[in-house]
């Protein structure tokens, strides 16, 4: 079974949100929810010594995803590509994923009363495609693929860094997927491993 994941490399991120614009758009996201969000760390350090950085989250796609656990009808749930969705069919917008989720990355649409977040773009990626926010990433940053097989593009760009510069947000034993690129030099990462 894949391991489908996203890789953004820190290192390259500019902050430009086009990956926010790109999931509202090719999604239908509506107006003030997100499904992608990108959000400043730093500055840090004093003048002149100052880094910051940028840091894009979205659902970590977790191997123990919690959010699944706590669903009581089901609608949160892995698909045949073990990438965790939500079936708006099935939730009853009791929101314990929510609750649950431990990066506060879904969100509510209070149009439909349900729950949602990112997909992987399965109407994209079913068809060979990259999901929206890689595809259209301006500074390249972000990398899709999984992370199980050596040559996709998430696994490739994670073997070029040492171990020391690859992240992940804090883990409370649900096992974060989406992995992180920063080099020291960039800025101190202050997220958890």
């Amino acid at each position: 079974m894949p391991h489908n994941a996203i890789v953004v490399n820190l290192n390259l991120c500019t902050g430009c949100m086009s990956c926010e614009i790109a999931c509202k758009q090719e999604n239908g996201v509506s107006l003030g929810q997100y499904w992608n969000k990108v959000f400043r760390v730093g500055p840090q350090g004093t003048f002149p010594d100052i880094k910051q950085y940028w840091l894009p989250t979205m659902c970590q796609q977790c191997e123990n995803a919690p959010c699944v656990e706590v669903c009581p009808t089901g609608a949160s749930y892995r698909d045949e590509n073990n990438v965790v969705l939500i079936n708006h069919e099935v939730c009853i917008g009791c929101k314990y994923c929510m609750m649950a989720c431990p990066y506060g990355v879904r969100s509510w649409n209070t149009d439909e009363k349900v729950v949602e977040k990112c997909t992987l773009c399965p109407q994209l990626t079913t068809l060979g495609k990259k999901p929206a926010c890689v595809h259209n990433c301006a500074s390249q940053c972000r990398y899709y693929g999984d992370l199980d097989d050596p040559d996709s593009d998430a696994s490739k760009v994670l073997a070029r860094f040492n171990e020391s510069d690859i992240h992940v947000l804090k883990d409370e034993g649900n096992h974060p997927s989406t992995h992180y690129i920063l080099s020291e030099k960039i800025g101190t990462w202050e997220m958890g491993d």
